[in-house]
């Protein structure tokens, strides 16, 4: 299932007019996919080996992203849902859950991945009481050595922050190759390097509300509505609380692309008094449109 996108980027970047520079090479681009988002690469000034270089490890790092944390094929997440357990889990296994664990503390409890019962309920027509029984991120354990999840049917999703990681990885790879002017849309977006990037900030009805220029920051847009899951059209994104969407979409803009992705996600179930208190502790993230529900 494809997320919706919220993000309309500008074909071109704008450089400050600083006396007189050479014209600008055409910008080499690559496009693939990965946890049921496209994505896409625009680098500017890279050679051709370079850029080719860094389009092969791209091709591989998002693979690694399908093969930990997909819901739709056979992943480490995938096995840990299964199971109930998982040993030895990755590198990028364990930041998303270190970060998991701090969204869910400095949302009060709005951002919470065991919710993946819950979604399947909604998307199923399932029993909601039972599934949302099976929630409880305050349950799981994890280390270096195990996550494990205490109960029988419980399992995790890591839909509302594994895009912007896959993001955050390849502005990781892009840099190991010395490149750092590019533009990285992986359904949530990375820019790097000294150009102003134009994004459109658009509704659930894809309509854009605002523009603002974007430079060496990520953003994400999140909307319970812009994706409907389920006999009845439920909003996609679900509280293990059960509490309801306060904002219809939510773009929020940060330092890194994991924690705007699932902040933004947090903040359309939060009530403005909630936000203050968040964003207080991350004072690097800034919300950058909020439409009430």
């Amino acid at each position: 299932m494809k997320r919706r996108r919220f993000l309309s980027l500008s074909a071109c970047a704008m450089l400050p007019a600083i006396g007189l520079r050479a014209a600008p090479a055409l910008p080499q681009e690559w496009r693939g996919a990965a946890m049921g988002a496209d994505v896409t690469l625009r680098l500017h000034g890279a050679g051709t080996a370079q850029a080719n270089g860094f389009f092969t490890e791209a091709r591989r790092l998002l693979a690694h992203v399908e093969n930990q944390f997909s819901l739709y094929r056979e992943s480490d997440l995938m096995r840990l849902n299964r199971l109930g357990r998982l040993r030895f889990p990755g590198a990028d296994m364990l930041a998303l859950m270190a970060l998991s664990a701090r969204l869910h503390r400095v949302t009060g409890g709005a951002f919470d991945p065991s919710v993946q019962p819950l979604w399947r309920a909604h998307a199923g027509g399932g029993d909601e009481t039972a599934a949302r029984a099976l929630t409880g991120w305050a349950e799981v354990a994890w280390s270096e050595h195990e996550i494990r999840l205490p109960r029988p049917g419980m399992a995790l999703t890591f839909n509302g922050i594994a895009q912007g990681l896959a993001a955050d990885l390849l502005a990781d790879a892009a840099r190991r190759h010395d490149l750092s002017d590019l533009l990285i849309d992986s359904g949530e977006i990375r820019a790097l390097g000294p150009r102003d990037w134009q994004a459109g900030l658009a509704d659930a009805g894809n309509r854009v509300r605002r523009r603002i220029a974007l430079r060496d920051r990520a953003l994400a847009t999140s909307s319970p509505r812009g994706t409907l899951i389920g006999p009845a059209g439920a909003p996609h994104i679900v509280a293990s609380d059960g509490r309801r969407a306060v904002w219809d979409t939510v773009s929020v803009s940060a330092p890194s692309a994991a924690l705007a992705d699932g902040l933004s996600t947090a903040l359309c179930l939060m009530s403005p008094a909630e936000t203050e208190i968040a964003l207080a502790e991350l004072p690097d993230c800034r919300i950058e449109m909020a439409i009430p529900a």
